[in-house]
């Protein structure tokens, strides 16, 4: 009896043992600089974003998110880097909804699976999708640049950030809508195909608030549109879809943080946490929304509605791209 009450005894002491080892690891956490992964290059709306995060979760963590920029094929090859990253916290990653929902459909090959291969941490911001063309393109406004694509779309080319991105996606969409095939024409990234763009090397493309706004503003490209029924705060005299005549196109995206799958449970509420207080943070907020981005409220935050929006949007962009029959090897 005495014995079995010894050996009862080594295992709870074990167990207490492992258990404060585990405290310890989590209150330690961070105990060295993040590695935050953009899987686009910089300048765009997700690697602004972003950023304007970071700066924030770096304050309440006490140790550095440094952002890494890793693009290629549509932002996989990156978040395929952060999948595959030890899961202890150090590599997070900034996905969206062409990395974690349109990729599904596109890349038969796809080295992750984005509902399961991922901790997700929680939703960062959404934007509205913009309808953008060279500054010298004849039409006026969206009515006479629907007909102007239609009577057109042969001879047209149409920019995008990568097959598989948001710019790609959204303009499948409308293109699909209006039933062209205009020729697409891919970038390594949101800011390279904008700046095809300006110099008139393309004649159109869906881009996000953050690429478009400045280069609107300062006279160098045409916004026709705002793909959904609200106006966007940076540029509240274009007008939305509704309003100009295309309801029926829609478009919006999303910004989330994940970690690689595994990542030890305190280590994701550690992020969830900053993440979260960077998002009530006023100074981060009003960046944030200076740049276009709609920012989630409270019950759309953290790790559990992040994971269903990611079902959600696999679900949603699936059919539209198997319809367009597009596929990347």
């Amino acid at each position: 009896m005495a014995l079995h009450r010894r050996h009862i005894l080594r295992l709870a002491a074990g167990a207490a043992v492992l258990s404060a080892g585990r405290l310890a690891h989590a209150q330690a956490y961070p105990a060295r600089p993040i590695t935050l992964i953009v899987p686009f290059p910089p300048g765009g709306g997700t690697d602004v974003a972003a950023r304007i995060v970071a700066d924030h979760m770096s304050q309440t963590l006490g140790q550095q998110v440094v952002v890494q920029n890793i693009s290629g094929a549509g932002g996989t090859v990156g978040s395929t880097r952060a999948m595959r990253a030890d899961p202890d916290g150090y590599t997070i990653l900034m996905g969206q909804m062409g990395t974690h929902a349109a990729s599904v459909a596109l890349y038969p090959n796809l080295a992750y699976k984005p509902d399961e291969d991922f901790a997700p941490i929680g939703m960062v911001s959404s934007f509205p999708i913009v309808i953008t063309a060279r500054k010298d393109l004849p039409p006026k406004d969206l009515k006479e640049f629907v007909a102007y694509v239609k009577a057109n779309a042969a001879t047209l080319n149409n920019s995008h950030a990568g097959v598989g991105s948001i710019f790609f996606t959204t303009c499948l969409m409308f293109n699909s809508i209006l039933n062209v095939k205009p020729t697409l024409v891919p970038f390594g990234g949101g800011g390279p195909a904008m700046n095809a763009l300006v110099a008139g090397q393309v004649d159109y493309m869906c881009a996000d608030p953050v690429t478009a706004a400045p280069q609107f503003e300062a006279g160098k490209i045409k916004v026709y549109a705002v793909a959904g029924t609200i106006r966007n705060a940076v540029m509240p005299n274009v007008p939305t879809t509704t309003e100009a005549g295309l309801p029926e196109y829609q478009a919006s995206a999303w910004n989330g943080l994940f970690a690689p799958k595994a990542t030890p449970k305190p280590v994701i509420d550690a992020l969830t946490n900053a993440l979260d207080k960077a998002l009530d943070d006023e100074a981060t907020r009003k960046r944030l929304l200076s740049v276009g981005n709609d920012l989630p409220e409270k019950p759309k935050r953290g790790p559990a509605p992040l994971l269903a929006l990611v079902k959600s949007e696999i679900a949603r962009w699936t059919p539209i791209i198997k319809a367009a029959n597009v596929k990347v090897e």
